[in-house]
């Protein structure tokens, strides 16, 4: 136990000092597989299969796929909020993962993802919604735009929720380049982020002509990815605290996009 500790210790101050270019790497890494996601969606026979399914095995499917992704969850949750006590694994990988890089980044880089992270903040990410929720019934897309506004605000209201039940403390971050209160896990910034952009990514590839499909969903993960790891650099948010962010994030946008699926395919049944 003390070894594994020691090794995860060492490999937080490793991390530390090279995260930006560990950090440029595995956005490559993101936007590759990304790609590959798209590209298999739209050329895949098995996205025009399941549309043949009789509507209640279709139905069963939807709800035990939503179950799993639901309980793995909670499940991960549940092992994280064992492990954040200080003289733990977890807790003390980002105890030492922060302090290396307040002491390791430059101003310069610490300038860049302050900006950056803005993207994520509440108030930019709800007047996207609203403005687009308006267009999106003005278009007639009622349904697009109910999907839109619940998969958004449902995000928004169970990161809070989340938060007040894990009460986990923030980092201490006194280098001026970002501001921020309240409990700390999940980040907010990561889950709300990867939702937002997720889902205006999904409606892209049902609005838009074929050839915006891959240039916006790329530009959804790539602004999903950095800010959430911004949080990170900044030392507003533990490590854990963003990988839980994405984990809430990808269960609650994949609920949300199959219910949408699922009653496009009701709907034309």
């Amino acid at each position: 136990m003390q070894h594994d500790l020691t090794q995860a210790l060492a490999f937080a101050e490793w991390l530390g000092k090279h995260f930006i270019p560990v950090l440029a790497v595995a956005l490559v890494l993101a936007l590759l597989a990304t790609t590959a996601l798209v590209i298999a969606y739209r050329h895949s026979s098995v996205r025009n299969a399941w549309s043949n399914w009789p509507r209640p095995l279709l139905l069963g499917v939807c709800l035990a796929i939503g179950a799993g992704i639901l309980i793995g969850t909670a499940s991960l949750f549940a092992e994280m909020l064992e492990a954040f006590d200080a003289d733990e694994e977890i807790g003390r990988f980002d105890e030492r993962l922060t302090e290396t890089l307040a002491r390791e980044l430059s101003p310069a880089a610490l300038r860049f993802f302050g900006t950056l992270t803005h993207l994520g903040d509440p108030m930019p990410l709800t007047l996207l919604v609203i403005a687009l929720g308006v267009v999106l019934l003005v278009r007639r897309h009622t349904a697009l735009a109910l999907g839109w506004v619940v998969a958004c605000a449902g995000a928004g209201a169970l990161n809070q929720l989340l938060k007040r039940i894990f009460e986990r403390v923030r980092p201490v971050h006194d280098h001026g380049f970002a501001q921020a209160d309240g409990y700390s896990f999940p980040s907010g910034h990561t889950s709300g982020s990867l939702v937002v952009y997720g889902m205006l990514a999904y409606l892209c590839l049902r609005l838009l002509p074929p050839r915006w499909h891959l240039p916006s969903v790329l530009l959804a993960a790539a602004l999903a990815f950095s800010i959430g790891w911004s949080r990170v650099v900044l030392q507003v948010h533990w490590a854990s605290d963003v990988v839980a962010g994405f984990a809430f994030g990808v269960a609650w946008l994949t609920l949300c996009i199959a219910a949408l699926e699922l009653s496009r395919r009701f709907a034309r049944a």
